[in-house]
């Protein structure tokens, strides 16, 4: 089964290029750094074959998508709002969701913002913003040593990654990937955020700023997402000395957290893997259409 492919506006001067697979109640997969909606090939057509309209857009600031200027733009609420446009762009007005790295923490402000349009989440791979901070402490932090790089005033961080790119994306491909990626896709991989440099750093350095901002105000009002979540997770926490499903249960009521033997890359080394957690997440009850009444939106 191939991606057809569509270009929709979600905001003023902002498209997204959306690759879209099978019919059925709608799951939209958000993908994460350095990589595109491609990172989705295996996962898409099998959800497809269990009946499912899949949705895969290359975020804002990636791949063919459009890449506006500042760091603002990059804010997870201004990017979940894409999210939202975009399946009501398609006729969904709910619909669930899942997403990798960056994408899951678009699907997590997503699930915070609009709980009333995201019957399912699902997070692959990363915490929520405020925890990832916390627990990169130490000589541990030292593997997240780009997000500290990323989120440096600019022009720095630009200058020093559009200086050798390549050698930049290409070792978190590597080093995440266990060697384990097509050389056609590193090099697809490699090619679009070459031309994304400028945007992939405002992405995270709004993680250092804004994102942190509305997730310290989330956790303050003891805000929490209000649908069924699955999260698969390396065990990175027993690396760094935390307990990750804690993390997550202080975020999400409904929780099924697992830790898998998957690399990060995971629904591209593991995709039956994910299909069927995605699969058994979205047989659990729905979050019901008033969720906004559990969880109050934020405008």
């Amino acid at each position: 089964m191939s991606f057809s492919y569509r270009r929709i506006e979600v905001a003023p001067n902002v498209s997204l290029n959306v690759a879209m697979c099978g019919s059925g109640s709608p799951i939209v997969l958000l993908h994460g750094f350095p990589q595109t909606h491609l990172m989705w090939r295996h996962v898409a057509p099998r959800l497809a074959a269990a009946g499912h309209t899949v949705i895969c857009p290359d975020l804002r600031g990636y791949g063919d998508s459009d890449k506006p200027d500042g760091t603002g733009e990059y804010a997870k609420r201004v990017m979940a709002a894409d999210v939202i446009a975009l399946a009501e762009a398609l006729g969904f007005e709910r619909f669930a969701l899942a997403g990798h790295d960056r994408g899951a923490l678009v699907a997590i402000r997503a699930g915070l913002d609009h709980p009333e349009r995201i019957t399912h989440l699902a997070s692959l791979d990363v915490l929520p913003t405020l925890d990832s901070w916390e627990v990169l402490q130490g000589v541990g932090g030292v593997v997240g040593f780009h997000l500290f790089l990323m989120a440096a005033p600019a022009p720095l961080p630009e200058l020093l990654i559009g200086g050798a790119p390549d050698a930049f994306f290409g070792h978190f491909l590597d080093a995440w990937g266990n060697g384990s990626l097509p050389a056609e896709i590193r090099q697809v991989y490699l090619t679009a955020s070459r031309n994304a440099v400028a945007s992939i750093v405002a992405d995270y350095r709004a993680t250092a700023t804004v994102d942190v901002e509305h997730d310290a105000a989330d956790r303050a009002a003891g805000r929490k997402l209000a649908m069924p979540v699955t999260v698969l997770q390396q065990d990175w926490g027993a690396a760094l000395g935390f307990d990750a499903a804690a993390r997550w249960r202080a975020w999400a009521a409904d929780l099924s957290h697992h830790t898998v033997a998957a690399g990060h890359f995971m629904a591209e080394e593991e995709p039956e893997l994910v299909v069927l957690h995605l699969l058994e997440l979205l047989t659990r009850t729905p979050a019901s259409p008033d969720a906004s009444a559990l969880n109050q939106r934020v405008s």
